[in-house]
């Protein structure tokens, strides 16, 4: 009987090729998380533009490769993405702005290597993220993970809602 468990995701970076893959993780895992959260119209409208979204973000000229943001891809051996992490430098500091795993393979250590290597691979800068307050699954992982809660904000979505999310950081 062929084991369930599948093997180890791999890391690569990414690019703009990868604007479907990434855009297919981002709405799945903003499904997942913010389902309780968010109007189902909003997760819906928002998923229809970011194929489009990710391809522009993908594909930019941001000038010199410290200005660059990067992308970490996690993928199966069959080359399927199944999480990635957007990170964005921001005048010495960088911004984890994105990570999400597909939800079928949350739990699985997806999440825990993609931050681990944005961590690496920005050694010396200090980095940030915001997550929504009631996003406790995130919360957890992040405080898990050394983040330190730096201070509190609020979300602004286009359909008006707000919420109260946290600021976290390390170094």
């Amino acid at each position: 009987m062929p084991d369930p468990t599948p093997p180890p995701a791999a890391l690569r970076e990414g690019g703009a090729a990868d604007a479907a893959a990434v855009a297919g993780l981002y709405t799945a895992g903003r499904r997942s998380a913010y389902a309780a959260l968010l109007p189902a119209e909003l997760l819906d409208a928002d998923a229809a533009e970011q194929e489009l979204l990710w391809a522009l973000r993908l594909d930019a000229d941001y000038g010199t490769p410290a200005d660059t943001p990067v992308l970490l891809l996690a993928e199966d051996p069959d080359g399927t993405a199944v999480g990635f992490a957007y990170l964005v430098p921001d005048g010495g500091a960088v911004r984890l702005e994105q990570l999400h795993v597909r939800p079928d393979r949350a739990g699985r250590g997806i999440g825990t290597l993609l931050l681990r290597a944005a961590l690496d691979r920005f050694p010396r800068a200090p980095v940030r993220l915001d997550v929504l307050a009631a996003n406790r699954r995130a919360v957890a992982f992040y405080e898990r993970h050394g983040a330190r809660r730096l201070g509190r904000g609020t979300a602004h979505f286009p359909d008006g809602s707000r919420l109260p999310e946290y600021r976290y950081g390390w170094r």
